[in-house]
């Protein structure tokens, strides 16, 4: 059914003559559930482990991306409402200040959008009450903790969240830990 409705909406746009300069996004808002595939991450929907926060995205916006482009930089769902908003030169509500970043500047036809990267860096936090789950994911460290047992893991060399580094990197995991706690 999304199928045939996102077909809909762009044959809508493409005869209304707005495709070209409109943005279209599609996201998941987890991982899949038990019968996905999301190899070669673990973990599913209902979990911070990779394969439960790690979920695609599709942009399109011809007249300010170009087709095909891959981006693999972090972001959060909420991003998309600052990007929405700053597509549309509006701003949030001073009373009200998002949470999240506008992705337009780092998509908008770089040279080398695979290689985007935040102007200034930033930790990404989650939470989630189901095994009493909590996650921070700074560069390519990442803290997690479920049920009270906490992990830390290099996503990029593993991304399968299988070697915990608790032991080899004890001060990164109470870096980590410590910024978790005080944001919440």
């Amino acid at each position: 059914h999304m199928d045939e409705g996102i077909g809909w909406l762009v044959e809508t746009l493409r005869e209304s003559g707005m495709l070209e300069n409109t943005l279209i996004v599609f996201s998941s808002d987890n991982g899949g559930e038990r019968f996905s595939n999301n190899w070669p991450f673990t973990g599913q929907k209902m979990d911070l482990m990779e394969g439960g926060i790690r979920v695609p995205t599709i942009a399109h916006w011809p007249a300010r991306f170009s087709a095909g482009a891959e981006c693999a930089l972090p972001h959060m769902t909420m991003d998309w409402t600052a990007t929405l908003l700053d597509a549309g030169n509006a701003a949030a509500h001073p009373d009200y200040p998002l949470d999240g970043r506008s992705l337009i500047s780092l998509l908008a036809d770089q040279p080398d959008v695979a290689g985007a990267q935040w102007p200034e860096p930033r930790d990404l936090f989650w939470r989630m009450k189901h095994r009493e789950q909590r996650a921070l994911l700074r560069g390519d460290w990442k803290y997690l903790s479920m049920e009270g047992n906490d992990y830390l893991f290099n996503v990029a060399t593993d991304p399968r969240e299988r070697a915990t580094m608790v032991e080899r990197e004890p001060g990164m995991l109470a870096e980590l830990k410590q910024a978790w706690l005080d944001l919440n």
